[in-house]
């Protein structure tokens, strides 16, 4: 099945590198040639470099969670990690519901390993990236809420309340967040619980 590049997939610089065939939507190349990046074809074999999903995090912001949003970036990749930003890419106001569904579908998706979103309370995100099958998005706002999220809800989407927290609460509960195993056993019973439910209402 051959690749879709579509304006999701745009980072902020490039190049973007993609397999030979791979299709290109016209919104995404428009977006690339606005951020000026290069969209470069190569063969299969010469995309080894190119980070794995499981070492990738999602990350995006809406217009009050921007400055928290470039202050976590390099937290992301000092743990190991690599950051997919999906934007805002200046503090310019946009609508945080947009942005939530573009890091929840990434994860939904496998394109990442998790998936982190900032605006300023953290809540309207988190509901709008639950909406998106496959998510289990946790508002957290220390590092006692980050910890139980991971390690009895598996959760795989963090929000974060940008105007709510400083910058340096917020770095907190990242690393915890992203440092917590899931802690499975009797936790996976009731994980799979709320799968359930999703399901039901998605019939």
């Amino acid at each position: 099945m051959r690749r879709v590049i579509t304006t999701i997939d745009v980072p902020a610089s490039g190049p973007l590198r993609v397999p030979v065939g791979t299709i290109v939507t016209p919104s995404a190349r428009d977006l690339a040639s606005e951020r000026g990046v290069a969209i470069l074809e190569v063969q299969a074999h010469e995309l080894n470099g190119v980070v794995p999903a499981n070492k990738t995090v999602g990350i995006g912001s809406d217009h009050g969670g921007f400055e928290v949003k470039e202050r976590l970036k390099p937290i992301l990749e000092e743990l190991g990690f690599t950051a997919r930003d999906v934007g805002v890419y200046e503090e310019k106001s946009v609508d945080y519901p947009d942005i939530a569904e573009k890091v929840a579908d990434m994860v939904a998706q496998g394109l990442v390993c998790m998936g982190v979103v900032i605006d300023g309370a953290g809540i309207g995100s988190s509901m709008a990236a639950n909406k998106v099958p496959g998510v289990r998005a946790s508002l957290c706002w220390d590092k006692a809420s980050a910890r139980n999220a991971k390690e009895h809800n598996n959760a795989n989407v963090l929000t974060l309340g940008g105007r709510l927290l400083t910058a340096t609460q917020c770095e907190e509960v990242l690393r915890t967040w992203i440092t917590t195993p899931f802690a499975g056993g009797r936790h996976q019973a009731r994980v799979d619980k709320i799968t359930a439910i999703e399901q039901k209402h998605t019939k």
